[in-house]
C-alpha cells in the first residue's frame, strides 16, 4: 500500500512541476520573444539595453523554475568547493555531464551569483523556429566549425571558424558574461565508458571548445570555474528530479585563475596552428579530469558508508 501511495504521489507531484515549468516558459516567452525583435533595430547601445533587459526576463525564468524545484522536487544539494564568484566577472565554466538534469543543477546553484550561463551554439541553430531567435536576444554565441576535411577542400576557409568565434564573443567585451562548456561533448553513459579505460566516472574530454572561448576571451575571462556534480543515488532522469525522487546532489566547485593559467603557457593561441601546443593543453585537461574522476570515486565511497 505504501508503495502504491508512493508512486501516486510522485505522478501528482511531477506532474504538477511539469505544468509550471510549462506555463512559466509559455508566459515569460511571451516578452523575450518581444524584445528578441526590438533588438533587431541596428543601434549597439539600443540593443545593449535590449540584451539587458532580455537576460533579465531569463534570469526571472530560472529564479521561479528554482521556486518550483523548492516546492517539488525538494532536493538538497549539498555544495562545496570555492563560490567566491560574482555577478559582475567573466567566468568560463566546465562541468562533467549525466544527465538533461546537470543544466537544471548548474541553473539552479550559480542564479544570481554569476552572469546568465550561455552556451555556444551551431550556427544552423539559429533558424530553429522562436528557439533560434530567442537564443540570439539572448546572446547565445553562435560558431562555425569546419572539419579538417573540409578545410583541406577549402583552405581559404582556414581560420574562418576562429574569426566568427572572436566577433561573436565581442559582444561581451563590455557585459559579464558566463560561457558553459560540457567538456566530453556528450553526456556519461556506462556503454560509452566501456569503450574506454581512463575514467571510471568520466567520458574523455576534449580541449577544443575550451581553447575556442580561451582564443576569443582569454584576456578577458576572469576565472575557469571546475564543476563536480555528483548524483549519490544514481543518475536521475529529468521525471526522476521534477516528481521529487532525488533526494541529494552534491556539487563541488573549484576555480583556476585565468590569468594564471595564460601566463603559465599551459594555453597558447599556438594551439590552432602547432600540435605540441594542442598536447600540451590536452594533458592539462587530461589531468584535471583525473582529479575530477577521482573526486567522483570518493564521493561515492562516502555516500556508500552512510
Amino acid at each position: 500500500m505504501t508503495k502504491i501511495f508512493k508512486s501516486v504521489f510522485y505522478a501528482v507531484n511531477g506532474t504538477l512541476s511539469v505544468m509550471i515549468y510549462f506555463v512559466n516558459t509559455v508566459v515569460l516567452s511571451i516578452p523575450l520573444i518581444l524584445f528578441s525583435f526590438l533588438k533587431l533595430i541596428p543601434n549597439k547601445h539600443w540593443r545593449r539595453a535590449v540584451s539587458g533587459v532580455v537576460d533579465g526576463i531569463a534570469t526571472l525564468w530560472i529564479s521561479i523554475n528554482n521556486m518550483n524545484q523548492a516546492v517539488f522536487s525538494r532536493t538538497q544539494f549539498k555544495l562545496q568547493g570555492d563560490y567566491r564568484l560574482a555577478i559582475d566577472q567573466w567566468y568560463l565554466v566546465i562541468s562533467n555531464h549525466q544527465s538533461w538534469v546537470d543544466i537544471l543543477v548548474l541553473q539552479r546553484i550559480f542564479n544570481r551569483n554569476i552572469p546568465f550561463l550561455k552556451f555556444f551554439l551551431k550556427k544552423n541553430l539559429i533558424y530553429v523556429p522562436f528557439l533560434g531567435l530567442a537564443w540570439w536576444a539572448l546572446d547565445f554565441p553562435f560558431m562555425q566549425r569546419y572539419s579538417k576535411a573540409f578545410i583541406k577542400q577549402n583552405p581559404h576557409l582556414k581560420g574562418k571558424d576562429l574569426e566568427t568565434t572572436r566577433k561573436a564573443c565581442k559582444k561581451f567585451e563590455f557585459k559579464p558574461v558566463s560561457i558553459m562548456n560540457f567538456v566530453e561533448g556528450t553526456r556519461f553513459e556506462p556503454h560509452k565508458a566501456k569503450k574506454q579505460d581512463d575514467y571510471q566516472h568520466l567520458l574523455r574530454p576534449r580541449s577544443g571548445g575550451i581553447a575556442f572561448v580561451l582564443n576569443a576571451m582569454g584576456e578577458r575571462l576572469t576565472k575557469l570555474v571546475n564543476v563536480t556534480i555528483y548524483y549519490p543515488q544514481g543518475i536521475p532522469s529529468y521525471w526522476d528530479f521534477v516528481s521529487g525522487k532525488v533526494k541529494t546532489i552534491v556539487v563541488d566547485v573549484q576555480t583556476i585563475d585565468i590569468k594564471s593559467l595564460l601566463a603559465s603557457g599551459v594555453y597558447s593561441s599556438a594551439y590552432f596552428t602547432d600540435d605540441t601546443h594542442k598536447q600540451l593543453f590536452q594533458d592539462w585537461i587530461n589531468q584535471l579530469w583525473k582529479e575530477k574522476d577521482e573526486k567522483l570515486k570518493q564521493f561515492a565511497l562516502e555516500h556508500s558508508q552512510t
